[in-house]
């Protein structure tokens, strides 16, 4: 099995457990390959030369699977660099929450076991494409968890014109407004009051931040529609950020938005279930007076 690693350079107390998984994969048989910049990291910083048979730098490369070794923000890079080449990636979480990278670091040797068993399921994800008429995004235009408008360092208000399949939607007063797929229905929709949607709905969800009329609610719509905004601002300007990945825009560019034509394949432990994550980082269930867990299986 040809194996690649990608990894974030912020890690400095995790090289125990990145140790550990070079161990266990060459220990498999695995033919190993490494993102450049991770490897520079490892031999840099660790000091530590990892049993590898190859090094990448472009984004161009032959895999059966790819290992995101971080958090979710090392797994939304390991997507842009996979792109269209229909490889799935496993998260392996030495960051924080982690739904993307859910597998926890106590569970490398078992996950890597199952999958050289080819035991495990792969999920689907849908990302969104921004399509600009006037050139905004340099390369990889498209977003795994979201697309979001915002305004930028002055503290004026942006009015963004929304149009559903050309049908005027309305015109928030936001400090910005957010896309995300039911993938990023969990990360930054999330954090402004956006509804969680399940991996696999065919829907997407429109979540204002801060906006101006608290009558505004986000707004879940299927995924086959098109998106387009036009953005008013002071000072004739705004951010788009793309899984965290920004561009400064002028207000005369129309933004058009809607699902990419290909998926994202991320592998799933067959005992890993999404209510499971929500249970264990959203604390769903649980009783902080008693900090007893509330009883969830019906057998």
């Amino acid at each position: 099995m040809k194996v690649g690693v990608f990894g974030s350079e912020y890690q400095n107390d995790k090289q125990y457990a990145i140790r550990r998984l070079f161990e266990k994969l060459s220990s498999l048989g695995a033919t190993i390959y490494i993102d450049n910049k991770f490897y520079l990291f490892l031999t840099d910083v660790f000091n530590y030369e990892p049993p590898v048979d190859g090094v990448f730098e472009s984004d161009c490369f032959d895999l059966d699977i790819a290992l995101s070794i971080g958090g979710d923000g090392t797994f939304l890079r390991t997507a842009a660099r996979i792109n269209r080449q229909n490889i799935p990636i496993l998260g392996i979480n030495t960051g924080r929450l982690g739904f993307l990278a859910d597998v926890g670091s106590t569970e490398i040797e078992d996950v890597l076991d199952e999958l050289f068993k080819n035991y495990y399921r792969i999920e689907e994800r849908t990302l969104l494409c921004l399509h600009t008429e006037q050139p905004l995004v340099k390369s990889y235009n498209f977003a795994l968890n979201e697309i979001a408008v915002l305004k930028r360092d002055t503290s004026s208000m942006l009015t963004i014109h929304t149009f559903l399949n050309e049908d005027y939607l309305t015109s928030y007063q936001a400090d910005g407004l957010i896309i995300a797929t039911p993938t990023g229905s969990t990360a930054y929709s999330m954090s402004v009051n956006g509804p969680i949607i399940m991996p696999q709905n065919n829907s997407l969800v429109l979540t204002p931040v801060a906006p101006h009329s608290l009558n505004v609610r986000p707004l879940v719509i299927p995924d086959t529609y098109t998106i387009n905004l036009s953005v008013e601002s002071r000072n004739k300007s705004f951010l788009v950020s793309m899984d965290g990945r920004s561009e400064f825009a002028p207000s005369t560019v129309q933004l058009e938005i809607r699902k990419a034509d290909y998926t994202m394949k991320v592998i799933k432990r067959y005992n890993h279930t999404f209510y499971e994550a929500l249970r264990g980082k959203l604390m769903w269930g649980t009783d902080t007076r008693t900090e007893k867990t509330l009883p969830h299986s019906r057998k």
